[in-house]
């Protein structure tokens, strides 16, 4: 958000992963949706549940579409895995724990039947929580917690609809899932913040 006019911006990026500018969120998305700067966060329970959301039916992109548990813009400067913290209490009322970084530069483009369009920069972190859900209704309209690896599964067999950016993601992950006892949040190989690109790397 700028300081100056307390409007909501999002980090305009090009190919290569550099801030090029910024946006109000507000205005970004249409048909000619310019690249920008996104997370999406898959979130755990202590019982190593995945937490599932459905998108609020006012959104302006895939109303009403289940998805992975939460997706945010950074402001302009803020520290990636800070914006995941707060978009995780604005949205779900939870802190964030064991934020991991799983995917650095996953990127992805989705058109909906009306011709707006994402096209997101959206580095993805895995978490836990402890914390009991407090959603907030302007963002998300239901929520479930499922078992991780029957998600998966049902994900990559094509049999569970969700968001086109959570069936790519969730394909990733699969590659990138390391052995966990049942009853456990699955595990992945964690990335480096330097693996980021330019536009998400922390400060120095």
């Amino acid at each position: 958000m700028s300081a100056a006019t307390g409007v909501e911006e999002v980090v305009l990026v090009d190919d290569a992963g550099n801030a090029v500018g910024t946006q109000p969120k507000a205005t970004v998305h249409h048909e000619r949706t310019p690249l920008h700067l996104a997370f999406s966060c898959y979130l755990f329970d202590a019982d190593g549940r995945l937490l599932l959301t459905r998108r609020a039916l006012h959104k302006p992109t895939w109303p009403g579409v289940w998805t992975n548990s939460f997706c945010g813009h950074p402001a302009p400067g803020e520290e990636m895995a800070g914006a995941v913290r707060r978009r995780g209490e604005q949205e779900l009322g939870v802190r964030i724990e064991r934020l991991q970084l799983a995917l650095p530069t996953f990127r992805y483009d989705a058109t909906m039947p009306n011709g707006v369009m994402e096209n997101e920069l959206c580095p993805v972190f895995t978490a836990v929580t402890p914390d009991e859900l407090r959603p907030d209704p302007e963002e998300v309209d239901a929520f479930e917690w499922v078992d991780w690896r029957s998600f998966r599964d049902e994900v990559l067999a094509g049999t569970r609809e969700v968001s086109p950016w959570c069936v790519e993601q969730v394909a990733a992950l699969a590659a990138k899932e390391l052995s966990a006892p049942p009853g456990e949040a699955p595990t992945f190989a964690e990335a480096s913040a330097d693996e980021l690109p330019a536009a998400a790397r922390p400060a120095g």
